[in-house]
């Protein structure tokens, strides 16, 4: 094997866990927005884009 082996292994998995993390976190910051979003319609708040018709 070569020498720098460790250095190339340490790299991607550095490079993994950082794009795993970076996943992990707009996957459950996508879940909390939804979340805030259907506790504001719920309350009565509805988004400037939606139509007086277009309520679900």
């Amino acid at each position: 094997m070569m020498t720098h082996t460790a250095y190339v292994l340490a790299s991607y998995g550095i490079a993994t866990i950082t794009v795993c993390a970076l996943v992990l976190w707009v996957w459950t910051d996508g879940r909390a927005r939804r979340r805030e979003l259907r506790a504001l319609e719920s309350a009565g708040i509805r988004r400037r884009s939606a139509q007086a018709g277009d309520v679900p």
